[in-house]
């Protein structure tokens, strides 16, 4: 098997080149290949057209791209906490195809797996399927870009509406634990869009949090297996470029911390209180 290490994070992206398209993993900033993203942005890549669930927050992740001005077209399904995507859209700066969550993550499976095209309820009845829906404006209030209609077919009794699948020439995607053959694990909810794009991409690199030996990684327990990857840089937390933001900090208030939760163990027996109440079955 291929030894797929390379050295850092900006051999890893080397060879992506100005107008490249790239699938890149994360959900909000949940799982977001921070360090790929950086080595990016100091190559000085541009004209970059992107697939990712956002497009960052306006100062970290996909967002410092957007900010320099590198990336020329977005393919999306949520770009509500970025103001200076909304100003560049606005402004025909940007084009932007918006896509329905689900259909987006299908797009994206369905290229990794082979499949180029398939038929969805989403969208079925709107601009979506009809067309019209606005991709670039002209920086006048006009729309200078608008989304084609689609083919809509039925099956059984209800219309469906033909997606193509996306299979970008690049995937950057973050991973818990990997070895240097690319077998992959993703923590928790870093799982998110990360494997999708991970199967799409033609070319795939993965930042990993710990880099281990082939045959460590237990088989049933690997969730994209290495012939997906081509190259892996091993980022292990904590070091420089691997800074983990939360994108919406909340906390509990002083004096919500003092509050008394209700006794479930002594309202068990008054059905009138909240809690379940144990029947002659379940015991007490």
């Amino acid at each position: 098997m291929i030894n797929k290490v390379v050295a850092s994070a900006a051999a890893a992206v080397h060879d992506i080149h100005d107008g490249a398209s790239l699938a890149v993993g994360g959900f909000g900033l949940c799982g977001i290949p921070v360090a790929l993203i950086q080595a990016l942005y100091d190559g000085e890549i541009s004209q970059l057209e992107t697939i990712s669930n956002n497009c960052g927050v306006d100062d970290w992740g996909l967002g410092i791209l957007l900010a320099d001005g590198r990336i020329r077209r977005t393919i999306s399904s949520y770009v509500g906490e970025n103001k200076e995507f909304a100003r560049q859209f606005l402004a025909g700066e940007l084009e932007v195809e918006l896509t329905p969550q689900g259909t987006l993550a299908e797009k994206l499976r369905a290229g990794g797996a082979g499949i180029p095209a398939f038929y969805t309820a989403a969208g079925v009845g709107t601009q979506v399927s009809e067309g019209g829906l606005p991709r670039k404006y002209n920086g006048a209030g006009g729309v200078e870009i608008a989304s084609p209609a689609k083919e809509v077919r039925t099956f059984g009794t209800d219309e469906f509406v033909l997606e193509e699948s996306l299979t970008p020439d690049f995937a950057l995607v973050h991973a818990w634990r990997g070895d240097r053959h690319g077998n992959l694990v993703f923590h928790a909810t870093a799982m998110n869009f990360n494997p999708l794009c991970a199967m799409a991409g033609k070319i795939t690199i993965a930042e990993v949090e710990e880099l281990v030996e082939p045959g460590e990684l237990d088989p049933e327990h690997i969730h994209v297996p290495g012939i997906f990857v081509q190259r892996v840089v091993h980022i292990p937390a904590g070091s420089p470029g691997s800074e983990k933001r939360i994108e919406k900090r909340t906390v509990t208030s002083p004096s919500s911390s003092t509050q008394t939760l209700p006794n479930l163990a002594s309202s068990a027996g008054d059905p009138s209180r909240p809690g379940p109440h144990p029947t002659s079955e379940q015991g007490a």
